[in-house]
């Protein structure tokens, strides 16, 4: 028969014998209210016990333990009617009924002590001032990145943020620790020795230890033990004798073997593990380096140092100073391992040898935990040593790098990479061109108003024989130019993401990304309307003061060859005496001058002509840039600012400032 047939026969022949009991109670009339019930359909059961809905011979004063009055046995003596002995003022023996209580009735007989509340002298388990901040900057870290994380991703810092607050519910006078290790290590010899009764079975049997056990030093650990899976049949008491003050406030566990062959078996480990104060590792001289428990269980906890203990049991097998040797040995591979070892004052993991069998080096591992139990910090460090262990898983996915090339120091958009977005959006959308175009047209209306009308003339006349438009008037744009124009914006809108992401984790860089391109969806539309409202000048362009005087010259070169040329016909046809020395210096000064003063008007009309090119030039790369700020820059920002905010609250989870590039 295996341990696990024989562990379930065990439990069913227990079981077997109480539902003979009760069904002999009944027959005789003593329960009316039904199995288990007293008469008056109260919780106290015929036996003096009290049952609760969580398994029997449990309490609301915790596992086994009974209420003040309802310990005394039916029929007014000293035991019970199912053979329990009860102390005289009717409450219970420092055991409890299981495995203890088996043996009482073969005739082992345990000491009589008395069982006292536990009365704490330490300061209380503190969740408050940095774990505490440290906890709500993880919760706040956690509701600011579901949006940009996979819950996958979050999974772990969810976790720990549900196992703290349910730890901080439960009695903080209680430390529990666990006592894990490999099969035939000795975990339940060592149990039953620190608990100074036969608790959990020992046995040459593999696996001995089926379901895990756990006993309680004082009273208030209901909670606990609930929380840990661990049923009522299952939880015991230690005997109350000398040196138990010591252990006042512990809560031991015993598992079940780590390397178990039954698969039901490690996950009980697991799950435990998970969920207690401290660990107790129990190897022996033969599997303290199977790489088992170094690669599967130490080595991962290693943040959890100052909460572990690490024991090197049947140093009794060990001849002369083989126990040192191998004590330095293991010493050596938990150092490999990363934990830190709490020698010399420091902290970190506690290394013993002892024999649990013949009590060498018992004494010193009792008062190492006894100052570890008395403490009460146990988890209030277990939680600290998770918030670091979730944190380094979360370090990729905040903290990167820091970014290389002219970013390199900070973290976010430059005042050089915004200029150069703007540059390029007012090349897609011909800022440059539209200036030229307005320059122009400036200097065309200076030349209608200044020009010499018999200049204007000719050249309207070859302008109707080979027509060009020189004029603002829209012109529609050929189709290689319309995509030449929106390349030219999905470069500009991908190079200044890109230029953000640079030194951004993974995902906060993918959000950026998308957040551009969310931005840049129908962008080039957008500055073609721009180009259309912003870069045609509206009305007739300025004019400086010089302007009417040059017309009224202007002008005045027309009446004088007007003037002269009227005077020269009417000699030729007699009205006018003859004298061409004076309408011929009149015509030969109007014919000079008009182009005279049609190019003085054409070198004064240049700088205001340029002027008003380039402000027609800043309207639409303003424009443009307005139009690309407001739906690509300040969405990037945005999500620039989100990840300053997670960064600064990962930074609390960390307790310390987060290495990388400092923020932009």
């Amino acid at each position: 028969m295996n341990a696990v047939t024989a562990v379930t026969d065990h439990t069913e022949r227990d079981e077997r014998e109480d539902r003979e009991k009760r069904e002999k109670r009944e027959g005789r009339g003593e329960c009316s209210g039904g199995p288990g019930r007293s008469p008056d359909g109260s919780g106290t059961s015929p036996d003096g016990s009290v049952r609760s809905p969580d398994g029997p011979g449990r309490s609301p004063g915790g596992p086994g333990r009974t209420p003040d009055r309802p310990g005394r046995a039916v029929d007014g003596s000293g035991q019970a009617p199912d053979g329990s002995r009860r102390a005289p003022d009717g409450s219970e023996e420092a055991w409890d009924d299981g495995l203890i209580a088996r043996r009482v009735a073969e005739g082992q007989q345990p000491p009589t002590t008395e069982v006292r509340a536990y009365v704490p002298t330490g300061a209380p388990t503190s969740y408050e001032g940095p774990l505490r901040q440290r906890l709500d900057a993880l919760r706040e870290l956690v509701g600011l990145s579901r949006t940009r994380l996979d819950s996958g991703t979050l999974a772990e810092a969810g976790r720990v943020l549900d196992e703290a607050a349910a730890r901080r519910r439960l009695s903080e006078r209680h430390t529990v620790v666990a006592i894990a290790g490999a099969t035939g290590s000795g975990k339940s010899t060592l149990f039953n020795a620190l608990a100074g009764v036969m608790i959990s079975e020992t046995g040459v049997r593999r696996p001995t230890t089926a379901a895990p056990i756990g006993c309680s030093w004082t009273d208030g650990a209901a909670g606990l033990l609930d929380r840990l899976g661990i049923p009522g049949r299952l939880r015991r008491r230690p005997l109350q004798g000398p040196g138990a003050d010591e252990l006042q406030g512990l809560v031991l566990i015993d598992l079940p073997d780590h390397d178990s062959a039954v698969g039901e078996h490690r996950e009980h480990v697991d799950r435990i593990l998970a969920l207690v104060d401290a660990v107790i590792w129990v190897v022996d001289p033969e599997k303290y380096a199977d790489a088992m428990v170094h690669e599967r269980y130490l080595r991962p906890m290693a943040g959890h140092a100052e909460v572990t203990f690490v024991v090197l049991n049947q140093i009794d097998r060990l001849p002369g100073d083989a126990a040192d040797q191998v004590l330095d040995d293991l010493r050596r591979l938990l150092d490999e391992d990363g934990i830190a070892l709490g020698e010399h004052g420091e902290p970190g993991a506690t290394v013993l040898a002892i024999s649990a069998l013949t009590g060498d080096g018992l004494g010193e591992l009792r008062e190492a935990l006894g100052q570890f139990t008395q403490e009460r910090g146990a988890a209030a460090r277990r939680i600290s040593a998770d918030l670091d262990a979730a944190a380094e898983r979360l370090r990729p996915v905040y903290v990167a790098g820091s970014p290389r090339g002219r970013n390199r120091g900070r973290i976010g958009l430059s005042e050089e990479a915004r200029e150069e977005f703007a540059d390029r959006l007012a090349d897609a959308v011909g800022a440059a061109a539209a200036g030229d175009a307005a320059e122009r047209a400036w200097r065309r209306h200076a030349g209608r108003a200044c020009g010499d009308p018999w200049l204007r003339l000719w050249r309207w006349y070859e302008g109707q024989r080979s027509p060009h438009s020189d004029t603002l008037s829209l012109v529609p744009v050929p189709v290689d130019e319309e995509a030449t124009a929106r390349q030219r914006v999905e470069f500009a809108v991908r190079t200044v993401a890109d230029e953000a992401a640079a030194g951004l984790p993974v995902p906060w860089a993918q959000a950026v990304r998308e957040a551009a391109a969310r931005g840049a969806e129908g962008l080039p539309e957008a500055l073609d309307e721009l180009s259309v409202t912003a870069g045609v000048p509206t009305g007739r362009p300025p004019r400086p003061g010089w302007w009417p005087v040059a017309v009224l010259a202007q002008a005045a070169m027309t009446m004088l060859q007007v003037v002269g040329g009227l005077w020269l016909v009417g000699q030729i046809i007699g009205i006018c005496e003859p004298n061409l020395g004076v309408p011929v210096l009149l015509m030969l000064a109007g014919i000079v001058g008009g182009p005279c003063v049609e190019w003085a008007s054409r070198m004064a009309a240049r700088g205001p002509a340029r002027r008003y090119g380039q402000e027609a030039e800043r309207r639409l790369r303003e424009a443009a840039a307005g139009c690309g700020r407001a739906r690509v820059l300040d969405p990037v920002a945005a999500e620039l600012l989100r990840y300053r905010e997670v960064r600064e609250q990962y930074v609390r989870v960390t307790g310390a400032r987060a290495g990388g590039a400092p923020l932009g």
